[in-house]
């Protein structure tokens, strides 16, 4: 009876296995950037209202989302973000981007070809008249600057948050991946995968470069806002989707998800190595 048990065990695994790597072929990835509009998105830029889009800054040219500062004399801080109206949880983001043009007149200059995916980030109804950034965690998104010096992308920062890397509790603000250099105006395809408040991987051009675990609120490098959405301390599980502003010209050709939320059942103990499909898509590990 005991080998009997241990055979059928096995084949219920694999048949498990096989049927979510099955479905992983057929991953059903949806758009949130329509490429015609900003419909589902909404825009909280630094002291402004919520949906003040201050000189045009977030638009659709070319059928790409355009983040431009063609109508500023003076960035003058006015960092945005532009949100997903939806949060998620455990998903892979994907997107591909290039930088173009030139900063924003009095941009900083730790600026310069920089800007950022925010995920697990508060609502941008709760952000604060003149909160510069989301409480949340930030994928870094850097271009090299054509000076012969390493510039990786895909990094990582924290305003007003904190991770575990490497196994313990790291309160850097920014932490580097191993990414290379992106010199130009050259596409880059950034690749995210979280899962709740576990783990969090980034990916360039769709290589490893960066992970880290238990994304929690915390520390600082984050202003103007409203203390009670920053209990430090709890754990980040998910939140919102932003892409931001941060004085360079950008561009993404696509921002596309496919949500894992209806595979991932944390009370199950082996949940890391297979997702079981539950009306929703399935990846495999």
């Amino acid at each position: 009876m005991k080998y009997l048990l241990l055979i059928l065990t096995g084949f219920l695994f694999q048949s498990c296995s096989q049927k979510v790597t099955q479905n992983s072929t057929s991953e059903e990835w949806q758009e949130l950037f329509n490429g015609k509009n900003l419909d589902g998105w909404n825009v909280k830029i630094r002291g402004n209202e919520l949906n003040d889009n201050y000189k045009n800054t977030f638009r659709v040219e070319d059928g790409y989302l355009t983040v431009s500062y063609d109508g500023y004399d003076d960035f003058a801080r006015k960092y945005g973000h532009i949100f997903y109206e939806k949060p998620y949880s455990y998903y892979k983001l994907k997107t591909t981007h290039r930088f173009i043009g030139d900063q924003a007149p009095k941009g900083e200059g730790w600026a310069l070809r920089n800007s950022g995916v925010m995920i697990h980030g508060q609502t941008a109804e709760s952000m604060g008249l003149n909160q510069d950034f989301p409480i949340s965690i930030e994928v870094q998104l850097l271009g090299g600057n054509s000076d012969g010096k390493e510039r990786s992308t895909c990094n990582l920062c924290t305003p007003g948050t904190n991770v575990w890397y490497n196994g313990k509790l790291d309160t850097r603000h920014c932490i580097s991946s191993t990414s290379k250099t992106y010199n130009g105006d050259q596409w880059v395809t950034a690749e995210i995968e979280v899962y709740g408040d576990s783990l969090i991987r980034h990916f360039v051009n769709g290589e490893k470069v960066l992970e880290y675990t238990k994304p929690s609120v915390g520390s600082g490098n984050v202003s103007g806002h409203d203390p009670k959405f920053k209990i430090d301390g709890s754990l980040l599980g998910g939140g919102t989707i932003s892409l931001q502003s941060e004085s360079h010209p950008v561009q993404f050709k696509n921002v596309s998800i496919l949500n894992l939320v209806g595979c991932m059942d944390p009370k199950a103990t082996n949940y890391k190595e297979y997702y079981v499909k539950d009306g929703g898509n399935c990846t495999y590990k």
